[in-house]
């Protein structure tokens, strides 16, 4: 089981928030289940990187990026070596903060 902290975003989570979250599943999925609303346009099979996120703290303990998610990654808006998918990224057992960015491939969050 995994801790998972997400910064505060204008729009998709005001105030932040926290929720556990188990081993195995996609940082993606794992937003989606604590309705935050993160963009998905490849419907999470690492076709788009829409649903990019900045891993803050905890990227050690979750899977390495393979190379799909690195090609992936290259059409992110506002890319930093602590890019990753949500899609890809599968939890392990360690706390993880992230933080979610103010735009996308799709649009601008203003």
């Amino acid at each position: 089981m995994s801790r998972i902290t997400v910064l505060p975003h204008p729009q998709l989570c005001p105030t932040g928030t926290s929720f556990d979250a188990a081993a195995g599943t996609t940082v993606c999925d794992a937003l989606l289940a604590h309705d935050i609303a993160i963009e998905h346009a490849c419907e999470k099979v690492a076709a788009c990187a829409t649903c990019h996120i900045y891993v803050r703290q905890g990227g050690s303990s979750v899977n390495v990026p393979d190379d799909d998610e690195e090609d992936q990654l290259d059409d992110a808006w506002g890319l930093e070596a602590a890019s990753r998918l949500a899609c890809c990224v599968r939890l392990g057992n360690a706390d993880l903060t992230i933080e979610l960015p103010m735009h996308t491939r799709n649009l601008a969050r203003e």
